[in-house]
């Protein structure tokens, strides 16, 4: 059954209503159906996946941690320091518990559809984990509970579960697309362009993101976790991640792009904007790079989000580097890309560094505070948690994630795309439009 604390906004699951902290045994395995843990949509579900090879998935709740309002990172921080608090694991540290989720763009988030079951700050911790290390090691078991008796029995089940069917996922055929709709039109799309270049000439602002939604209404229902597989062959160089609320809504995507990565002291996060389309040849590849690396525009867009990036991290860091300027390819699109590393002065709390960072100018605007308030004003569909952070965190306070960009949700048959673009001073409406489509396509392609 469930508890909840005496703070709102945390609960954990026990087997007897008692106040023990969580523990945690984990145990090796082969070959394991993954299938088992996140084929379920009626229940808790989580997967996560980094370019250089960790993949996770995860299913239940031993412990669910959620906030609202301004104050959501602190309040999760906390939140977080009462579910770890005296938490035993016996494992290796790669198969140690950690909570997993995200927070919604805006803090004034609310959880209704397609968002329904994601709050403004939404994490748990799973009651199974299955984690293949980034080395493509042996895979391990976790299971969390709240008493060594139940935690040996949940690992004895799920080692029975998980080593009965078979190891591989088939990925299965696409749903296929019965119609679609979109909440801008080309015409409103160029307004609400022609609205924030007056509003970057005027000098209130430099740079603002504005995104657009695609409903696809599909043909038969989805099973996300296929979709995320494709999603790997395609775009192997990129984060996958799965979030299900209790309701049956998923929110998935394959984003490209690392918001921080914090192990101790150590933090590694990029600067990833500017973009343009890959070419039929590797000679239109690069043509369409040269011209990225002339343009004026692409040059200070990414600029913007260097500098940004940098101020954010400056204040905490002992040393800082910022790496050499490169380009990152995709399957459809092509980004600039500049790795940014840093040696925290004391050990902080990843979510810290997550709200420090959150919006990077790469998904919100300069100055932040005034870009928020146009995408209010402009945008006419809900973000939820797209282009929030998503990933995870430890009992230490280490964690990693990912801008939840290339995403969708889906619910009730539907699934809800999200794509942007930045637009600066010498921003064209009808080039950022063609952009914003091609971002689309990772996952629509996945779908038809």
């Amino acid at each position: 059954m469930d508890r909840t604390s005496g703070k709102r906004g945390l609960t954990t699951t026990s087997g007897a209503g008692g106040t023990e902290p969580l523990v945690s045994h984990s145990r090796r395995l082969g070959d394991a159906s993954v299938g088992s843990i996140v084929d379920d949509a009626d229940t808790a579900r989580v997967q996560w996946a980094t370019p250089d090879g960790l993949e996770i998935v995860g299913r239940g709740v031993a412990a669910r941690l959620t906030a609202a309002g301004s104050d959501r990172f602190e309040r999760v921080r906390e939140r977080a320091r009462e579910a770890f608090d005296g938490l035993e694991h016996d494992g290796p540290s790669v198969a140690r518990p950690r909570a997993f989720g995200g927070f919604a763009f805006h803090d004034g988030h609310e959880p209704r559809p397609p968002w329904s079951g994601f709050e403004a700050a939404s994490f748990v911790v799973p009651r199974v984990l299955l984690v293949r290390p980034p080395d493509a090691g042996e895979q391990w078991l976790t299971v969390v509970a709240t008493d060594h008796g139940a935690a040996e029995e949940l690992l004895e089940e799920w080692t029975a579960r998980l080593t009965a069917g078979p190891a591989m996922r088939p990925t299965g055929s696409t749903p296929g697309v019965a119609a679609t709709r979109r909440s801008t039109s080309c015409e409103e799309w160029a307004e609400q362009v022609e609205t924030a270049l007056e509003e970057i000439a005027a000098g209130r602002l430099t740079k603002v993101v504005l995104a657009q939604a695609l409903t696809v209404t599909l043909e038969d229902p989805i099973a996300v976790p296929t979709t995320l597989e494709r999603l790997r062959r395609e775009y192997p160089n990129c984060y996958r991640f799965l979030l299900g609320a209790d309701d049956g809504a998923t929110f998935f995507g394959a984003p490209p792009e690392r918001l921080v990565s914090k192990r101790g002291t150590n933090v590694d996060t990029e600067a990833l904007a500017g973009s343009v389309p890959r070419g039929d040849t590797r000679e239109a590849d690069q043509r369409y790079v040269e011209r990225m690396l002339e343009d004026e525009k692409f040059r200070h867009e990414h600029a913007l989000v260097v500098e940004a990036i940098r101020d954010q991290l400056e204040p905490v860091a002992s040393e800082l580097t910022v790496d050499d300027r490169t380009v990152r390819r995709l399957a459809t699109i092509q980004h600039l890309q500049t790795p940014i590393s840093a040696t925290l002065e004391a050990d902080r709390h990843v979510l810290e560094l997550v709200e420090a960072l959150h919006p990077t100018p790469a998904v919100g605007g300069v100055p932040p505070d005034v870009a928020w308030e146009t995408i209010r004003e402009t945008e006419s569909f809900e973000r939820g948690l797209y282009a929030g952070p998503i990933g995870w965190f430890d009992a230490a306070g280490d964690g990693e994630f990912a801008v939840g960009l290339r995403s969708g949700v889906a619910h009730d048959g539907t699934v809800t795309l999200f794509a942007g673009n930045g637009i600066v001073a010498d921003s064209d409406p009808d080039e950022e439009w063609d952009e914003v489509q091609l971002k689309f396509r990772p996952i629509l392609d996945e779908l038809e």
